[in-house]
């Protein structure tokens, strides 16, 4: 009897203890500065898009823009992604690289694409960039690097000029933390196997650019914002490792060639 009262009592006093510090949170507080991070990340991704068509040639090339766009479509269908979260934006430069700006901008230089051996080691960089967006990656770098109330007032303020640039350079030129790397890696193999794409070309990729002999290494920006190529090629093929093993081509051989010769040209 003794022991049932007690625990009556421990229980009662749980709820309240529970209640009580529940009554203690501003809920409505926390709610607004949701609503606001989500409206600054929104406006950011929009400042940063600005700028970088100011400064880069968007290439709108028909066959390019529905090939990326089909890559980036049967992604989202197999991991059930928001497509229309995910803003493409193909940019004519020699520097393989690709990045992601608040709000779902994915931006990709045409020297990645050209440079990619393969389709599916295009498409793992792309996965790569797109878990970065899911895992909201991209606001918890400029809030690190730049600090929230500074993000915020370049929404409410014209946009803050010089501190706009700074932070998109930060994003196109400038390191995620490793832990985040790595969560990026994960999720993007998770994405190619759900999508029947063979994530192994993905790792090939970063062994080739980690390469020093690579021919084109002064151009390769996506190295120096993804470092540690080598480690991270391996334990993606070891995490890779029997998870599937019949794959497809997103991509017909036609298209994928045909796409290289536009950009070429």
């Amino acid at each position: 009897m003794k022991k049932i009262l007690i625990q009556g009592i421990v229980t009662v006093f749980l709820f309240f203890g529970t209640w009580f510090i529940s009554a203690q949170i501003d809920w409505i507080k926390i709610f607004k500065i949701q609503q606001m991070t989500d409206k600054t990340e929104q406006k950011l991704g929009e400042l940063f898009w600005e700028v970088l068509k100011k400064n880069e040639k968007e290439n709108k090339n028909t066959c390019a823009v529905t090939s990326i766009d089909s890559i980036v479509t049967n992604i989202c269908k197999a991991n059930k992604i928001d497509r229309m979260k995910i803003k493409i934006h193909i940019l004519t430069k020699d520097d393989v690289n690709a990045f992601a700006l608040p709000n779902g901008h994915l931006i990709i230089y045409s020297g990645l694409i050209l440079n990619s051996d393969s389709q599916e080691a295009l498409t793992g960089v792309i996965c790569h960039e797109i878990a970065h967006i899911e895992l909201n990656h991209v606001m918890k770098k400029l809030v690190k690097e730049i600090g929230l109330s500074v993000l915020i007032s370049m929404t409410t303020s014209n946009g803050g000029g010089e501190v706009v640039k700074k932070a998109a350079k930060i994003l196109s030129s400038s390191a995620f933390d490793r832990s985040l790397e790595k969560e990026a890696d994960i999720k993007a193999v998770n994405y190619l196997i759900k999508a029947r794409v063979n994530p192994e070309p993905f790792a090939d990729f970063l062994y080739k650019l980690s390469d020093k002999e690579y021919e084109s290494t002064k151009y390769v920006t996506w190295i120096s914002t993804h470092p540690n190529s080598k480690e991270r090629a391996e334990y993606i093929i070891e995490y890779s490792k029997g998870k599937i093993t019949e794959y497809k081509s997103i991509l017909s051989l036609k298209t994928w060639n045909s796409l290289k010769e536009k950009l070429k040209d």
